[in-house]
C-alpha cells in the first residue's frame, strides 16, 4: 500500500515537472518572439496596390526580425475570405493580416461574420482619400455644379469606381448624403475596380468617378480626366488643384486604408515586438520613398489609436449600409 502511494506521489511530481517545463518553454517562446517564420495574409490578389503595400512591409519586418516573413494572398468574397483567415488564425504571432477597408464594412452587409472585434492591432500606414472625377469635356466645371445638376436631373447620372457596397460607391453614398441629395438620384455602375472604371468614364459610358487620386494618375497629368474634389481634410499634396469636400461645404471625408492586425488574444508582448518594429519602419527612409514613388497617402496609427479608429468607421458605414439596403 505504502508503495502504491509513492508512486502515485512521484507520478504527481512528474507531471508538474512536466507542466512547468512546459509552461517554461512557453515563457521563453514568446520572450524570444519571434522564433520562426511568420505568415502576412492579403485578402487581395497579387500584383495590386495592397499586395504591394503587404510585400514592402513583409520584407521590412524579416530584415528587422530577422525571420522569414512571408506573404500569402487569400483571395475571395470581396475579402472576407482572407479576413476570416487572419482572425481565425493562432494567435501567437506568427500570422499577421494586411486589412483593408472592407473589415468595417463585410459584416454589415453579410459577407462574413468577422468583425473589426476578432483582430488586435499593430499599425495603420496608409489612407487614399476619395476623389471625384470627370471627363476632360464633362459639362461641370466644379462639384456644386455637378450636385446642382443631380439635384435638377435625379435619375441621370451614372457614377463608378468599384462593386456595389465597395469603397468607393459608399464614398459616393456619403458624399451624396451629406450634400443633402438622395443618393438613389444616381445610379452606381459596378466595375472591378478603379482601372476599368476609368476606361468607362474615358468611353463615355459613365459621367462620374469616385475613386483616389493616385489610381487615375495618369489621366490626370494627361488632362483627359479632371478631378472636381476630393474627400480628405486636406489637398492632395500632388493633385492640389482639387479642393475638398470641406472646403465646398459638405462635412464629409473617406477613403480606402491598409493595416496590419494580429488575431484577438496574441500575447501583448508578442504584439508589441510587432507595434515598436512598425514604428520604426513607418519612420523609415525606405517607406517614405515606397509610398511616394506608388502615389499612396500616407496615414500612421498604432495600436489602440487605430482600435478606436476602426470601430468609429464600423459605426458610420453599418449606418450608411443599413439605410441604402445593402
Amino acid at each position: 500500500m505504502r508503495t502504491k502511494v509513492l508512486a502515485g506521489i512521484m507520478a504527481g511530481v512528474l507531471l508538474l515537472v512536466l507542466a512547468g517545463n512546459i509552461w517554461a518553454a512557453g515563457q521563453r517562446e514568446e520572450a524570444t518572439y519571434p522564433t520562426k517564420a511568420i505568415s502576412m495574409v492579403v485578402p487581395w490578389a497579387a500584383g495590386g496596390g495592397t499586395d504591394r503595400v503587404a510585400r514592402f512591409w513583409a520584407d521590412e519586418y524579416q530584415r528587422e526580425l530577422g525571420r522569414p516573413v512571408v506573404v500569402v494572398n487569400r483571395t475571395g468574397g470581396g475579402g472576407a475570405v482572407g479576413h476570416s483567415a487572419g482572425a481565425q488564425a493562432a494567435p501567437d504571432g506568427y500570422t499577421i493580416t494586411m486589412i483593408t477597408f472592407e473589415l468595417g464594412t463585410m459584416h454589415h452587409m453579410g459577407l462574413t461574420d468577422v468583425s473589426y472585434a476578432d483582430y488586435d492591432y499593430i499599425i495603420q500606414m496608409n489612407l487614399d482619400p476619395a476623389g471625384v472625377m470627370v471627363r476632360k469635356d464633362a459639362p461641370w466645371q466644379t462639384l456644386d455644379e455637378l450636385l446642382d445638376d443631380i439635384r435638377r436631373n435625379p435619375g441621370q447620372r451614372t457614377f463608378s469606381g468599384t462593386a456595389v457596397g465597395g469603397v468607393w460607391d459608399l464614398a459616393r453614398i456619403g458624399m451624396l448624403r451629406e450634400a443633402g441629395i438622395d443618393p438613389a438620384t444616381t445610379t452606381w455602375v459596378p466595375s472591378q475596380g478603379a482601372a476599368p472604371a476609368i476606361v468607362e468614364l474615358l468611353g463615355g459610358h459613365v459621367d462620374v468617378i469616385t475613386c483616389s487620386l493616385p489610381e487615375a494618375q495618369a489621366q490626370l497629368e494627361s488632362g483627359d480626366i479632371r478631378a472636381l474634389a476630393i474627400m480628405a481634410d486636406e489637398r492632395h499634396p500632388v493633385f492640389s488643384d482639387a479642393p475638398t469636400l470641406q472646403e465646398l461645404g459638405i462635412d464629409w471625408a473617406v477613403g480606402a486604408w491598409r493595416a496590419l492586425a494580429i488575431p484577438k488574444g496574441t500575447p501583448q508582448n508578442v504584439r508589441q515586438v510587432l507595434m515598436d518594429t512598425g514604428m520604426r519602419i513607418a519612420e523609415s527612409a525606405a517607406f517614405l520613398d515606397f509610398m511616394e514613388r506608388n502615389g499612396f497617402g500616407i496615414t500612421i496609427r498604432s495600436g489602440d489609436e487605430f482600435a478606436r479608429f476602426i470601430a468609429e468607421e464600423d459605426a458610420t458605414w453599418g449606418d450608411i449600409i443599413r439605410e441604402v439596403g445593402y
